[in-house]
């Protein structure tokens, strides 16, 4: 792994602070998966990491729900793949994800708007339009 792992422009965390766990893959592989240990643990302090700022710390811990413990680690498993490399990098990248998902800001509020006065009018139109087809569909005269 290189030394910084680049996320987003502003945001770089250091290789030390993913730690890498190897184990066996359950599920189908034939003899190798009880062999090789192919499938990939990542472990990402997400608590103690210096390189992320406060609010995507918080967004962070939003996001991975389940996936992180209680005391602020993010453990992703990874073993979608037959080799060690390609579950590797698929970890990293879901984590990388992550963080660019807590990264982004999140959208303005919403700010309530009225309905204009034409909008009304013709809401109610449809409203009396819907309603006389309606009347005439029943086998009863009009009663008004």
């Amino acid at each position: 792994m290189p030394p910084s792992i680049p996320v987003t422009r502003s945001i770089s965390i250091d290789a030390d602070e993913v730690v890498e766990t190897f184990i066996r893959a359950s599920g189908p592989g034939g003899q190798n998966v009880n062999k090789v240990a192919t499938a990939v643990e990542l472990r990402f302090d997400v608590a103690a990491s210096p390189s992320l700022p406060e609010r995507v710390r918080e967004r962070m811990a939003a996001i991975a729900g389940r996936r992180l413990t209680g005391e602020g680690v993010l453990v992703l498993r990874a073993d979608r793949f037959r080799t060690q490399e390609r579950n590797r990098a698929d970890a990293l990248e879901r984590l990388l994800e992550i963080i660019r998902e807590a990264a982004t800001p999140p959208p303005p509020p919403r700010r309530a708007t009225k309905p204009t006065l034409g909008s009304k009018i013709r809401r109610l139109e449809g409203k009396k339009n819907r309603s006389g087809i309606k009347k005439m569909r029943s086998g009863r005269p009009d009663v008004d």
